[in-house]
């Protein structure tokens, strides 16, 4: 079957792909066209601004956490329904874990015989431009390189140099030109780039983005490309979830401006093993919905922490029903929120106070890359084997006690201590590790089921939170 699709990559990190891609997403869009947005590897954030160009969920592919096989079946199972299918790499074309390349944006694009789209970052560049190119093209004759864009152009005179150059020693299409614009660019900070959600003006910020991309880049050609990919040797519907169990359990979801890094697939796969999730705002709402289970992802509580302390109704809520034996998992952003306190830039502010530690930002990063980890016995709802997920914080929990618990011991990346993640306390596991697949949302539902016993749901105590 046709199905296009194209892989944009750069030559390195922070050369203008998300922004293009946002772009593209946007002005096909306008066009009447269903895009459906990938992002190669782990990220939460450039997945939020492509959605919200392409008016539907983003989906992560990562050949590190996913064998080729779920990969390309996670590729065709949200594919389905789309038009044309973009995937923003990450970092360079070539770059990956691996030293081979079979994790590397090049990688996906054969797995998925996906054209590339080349982004480069021309500033300081013309003549130079050349080799770059050719040495691209040259070094894997297998993916196929079918145009470039030209990003950071520093006007009418550096574009026309550079088209020359290519023209003249590469075969290889020029498919737009984008100027220097500091209004369309996206704040980055020391996570990435500012989410989508800490904006009032989001969709104003990527209509513009899509206007500017559908003037200076030739948008019907970007189509053509994709249209040239192969035929897809499957069919794309992908196979349907198992019904769900008869009663659902409730699990409320931290979800706002301060946590916000959620994998769409995961929920989804939380809901087909029967959860109702149920959103809350940790900056607004006094009290907890009335909840079986609470799951509290990343995000960036430092840069709310002030809104998050003044909220003390909430932060009561939550320890009182964690204390209570509430089923909760949280990842990083969750881990630091769940803490005594929170300390950034000279200031501490007070946190939930689940957990007896303090969680304190830094400069740099503690934890960042991929992460390999072993369950421990103690682990309330793991699977045996080997767990591969990832990590990126800066953040480090101090003042533990020594008795403390653990549910992974760390073989790959730092966790908690650099030896252990995945801190317990009653009903609770709290990790800087980010789960990805798996099948740990149907292991975390089941654990949930399982505590709920006999008892239908939990409301905290200030609602009589343990109801028959």
């Amino acid at each position: 079957m046709k199905l296009p699709r194209l892989l944009i990559a750069a030559a390195h990190k922070s050369s203008g792909k998300t922004t293009l891609s946002i772009g593209l997403c946007a002005a096909l869009r306008v066009q009447g066209l269903a895009v459906q947005p990938f992002k190669k590897g782990p990220d939460y954030i450039d997945p939020m601004w492509l959605a919200l160009a392409a008016g539907r969920d983003c989906f992560n592919l990562d050949p590190y956490l996913s064998s080729h096989d779920e990969l390309r079946s996670d590729f065709a199972r949200q594919a389905g329904t789309a038009d044309i299918c973009l995937i923003e790499g990450n970092k360079g074309l070539y770059d990956g874990l691996a030293l081979d390349g079979s994790n590397s944006n090049a990688a996906v694009a054969k797995m998925l015989g996906a054209p590339v789209l080349l982004v480069i970052d021309a500033r300081g560049m013309t003549r130079g431009i050349a080799p770059l190119l050719l040495g691209y093209q040259a070094f894997d004759r297998d993916i196929r390189i079918g145009g470039v864009v030209l990003n950071q152009v520093g006007g009418s005179r550096h574009e026309a140099k550079l088209r020359a150059v290519i023209e003249h020693y590469t075969d290889m299409p020029v498919l737009g030109a984008l100027a220097h614009e500091p209004e369309v660019s996206l704040d980055e900070r020391h996570l990435g780039l500012t989410t989508s959600l800490e904006f009032d003006d989001a969709h104003a910020r990527v209509q513009r983005i899509g206007e500017r991309v559908a003037e200076q880049v030739d948008v019907a050609r970007v189509l053509e490309l994709a249209r040239a990919a192969a035929p897809w040797p499957l069919a794309a519907a992908g196979v349907a979830p198992a019904p769900a169990p008869t009663r659902p359990v409730r699990i409320a979801i931290a979800r706002d401006k301060a946590f916000g890094f959620y994998y769409p697939d995961d929920l989804a796969a939380l809901r087909a093993a029967g959860a109702e999730l149920l959103p809350f705002d940790t900056l607004r709402d006094a009290r907890l919905p009335v909840a079986d289970g609470l799951f509290i992802g990343g995000g960036f509580p430092e840069v709310f922490m002030d809104e998050l302390q003044a909220n003390a109704s909430l932060r009561d809520d939550i320890a009182a029903a964690i204390d209570a034996g509430l089923p909760t998992y949280a990842e990083c952003g969750g881990l630091m929120y769940l803490a005594r306190s929170l300390q950034w830039r000279g200031r501490i502010c007070r946190m939930v106070g689940a957990i007896p530690g303090d969680a304190v930002m830094h400069e740099r990063p503690v934890g960042r890359g991929y992460v390999r980890l072993q369950p421990t016995a103690d682990h309330p709802w793991a699977a045996t084997g080997e767990v591969r997920a990832h990590e990126f914080h800066h953040s480090s929990l101090e003042h533990l006690p020594s008795d403390q618990r653990f549910a992974y011991r760390v073989e790959r990346g730092h966790g908690i201590d650099g030896r252990s993640d995945g801190l317990l306390h009653r009903n609770l596991l709290a990790s800087y590790t980010h789960l990805r697949g798996d099948g740990w949302a149907e292991r975390f539902v089941a654990f949930v089921r399982s505590a709920c016993g006999g008892r239908r749901e939990m409301r905290s105590p200030q609602t009589e939170r343990l109801v028959a």
